[in-house]
This record gives structure tokens, sequence and C-alpha cells, in this order.
């Protein structure tokens, strides 16, 4: 588990080098606990780098810490984090174009390579999308972020963020037939 001395890739964190009245090291330790799982998911899906994933996850609680964000409201202070990470997202976006490479296929259990297989294929539906439409999909339908938490995350708004949600859906459909999958036929009830 990280602490807040050493948030920042080992390099101690003094109090003094935190706005006064962030958060204490038990209530960072509890917030660090419920987001890290979800926030490192949410970077590693965005990056497809979970070494660079470690890296910005480390900087977003980091400047998390030095912003002086004063609130007791959980949702705002997670808001805010994912916030931050997908800033730094942009920079490294900005910074150079990544490369992607497919995990080497695995031995064992059929039903087990199956599972991968769909995941690979998700993968690489999700990898060829551009980021903010992978963003997108990835705060809706696996952190399962409501419109306006998604709109503030990625620095949108709600308004507009139903109709770029519809068209990042139908590029990441028309991704997975163009790999020779299709949508499963949902009956009318």
């Amino acid at each position: 588990m990280i602490s807040m001395a050493t948030v920042a890739s080992g390099v101690p964190v003094t109090e003094a080098g935190l706005a006064s009245g962030v958060m204490d090291e038990a209530a960072f330790q509890a917030f660090y606990s419920r987001t890290a799982r979800r926030l490192r998911a949410y970077l590693i899906r965005s990056l497809g780098d979970p070494s660079l994933a470690d890296d910005l996850m480390q900087e977003a609680y980091l400047r998390l810490l030095r912003s002086g964000l004063k609130t007791d409201d959980e949702g705002h202070r997670k808001a805010y984090l994912f916030r931050i990470a997908t800033n730094l997202i942009r920079d490294h976006f900005r910074r150079r174009r990544p490369e992607y490479e497919m995990p080497p296929d695995l031995p064992g259990d059929p039903g087990l390579q199956t599972t991968l297989d769909a995941r690979s294929d998700v993968a690489m539906a999700m990898n060829g999308l551009a980021p903010r439409d992978r963003q997108m999909l990835w705060l809706a339908y696996v952190e399962g972020s409501s419109h306006q938490e998604i709109a503030k995350a990625l620095g949108l708004k709600t308004a507009s963020l139903k109709s770029m949600l519809s068209r990042a859906r139908h590029r990441m459909a028309d991704r997975l037939r163009g790999l020779g999958l299709q949508p499963i036929e949902r009956s009318q009830s």
C-alpha cells in the first residue's frame, strides 16, 4: 500500500510539501485503498502500459495531495483524481505516440484461452480507439460512472457527453465488427 510519505516513486513527501488541511495519513490511506485499483485499471486501459500506468498513478495521487483540495465529499475527490489522471494521459499522448503490443499466446485450458481471446479482441478494439473514446467507454461501462461524473473527470460538458458516448460506442462496435465479431441480437420484449 502506498503512503503519503512515498506517494511519488519513493521520494519523501513531507507535511510541509502538502497543502495544509488536505487529508491526514489515515484519510489518505482509506481513500487510496478505495480508489487505487480502479484508477490503475483506468490508466492501464487508457495507456496500454502497466508500468507507465503505475508511474502516472503515483503522479496523480501526488498532485491530488498537493492541490489543496479541501472537501470531505468522496465523490468529488474521486472525480478530481480521475480528472488529474486524464490530464496526465493527455500530456503523455501529446509527447509521443503509444506503441501497443499484444500479449503472447498462453498454453492451458481451452475455456481459459477462449476467455483470453475474447479479452484480447476487446483490448485490440479498445486500443484502436482514440484516447478520449477509450476513457469514456471505460468510465461508463467498467467503472459505472454517470454521465455527469464522466464529464467532470474528462473536462467535458455533460450535455454533449451522451452523444459523444454514443459515437464512441458505435466506433467500438465498428472496430469489433472489423475483427469479425458480431453483436448479440437482443430480443424485443
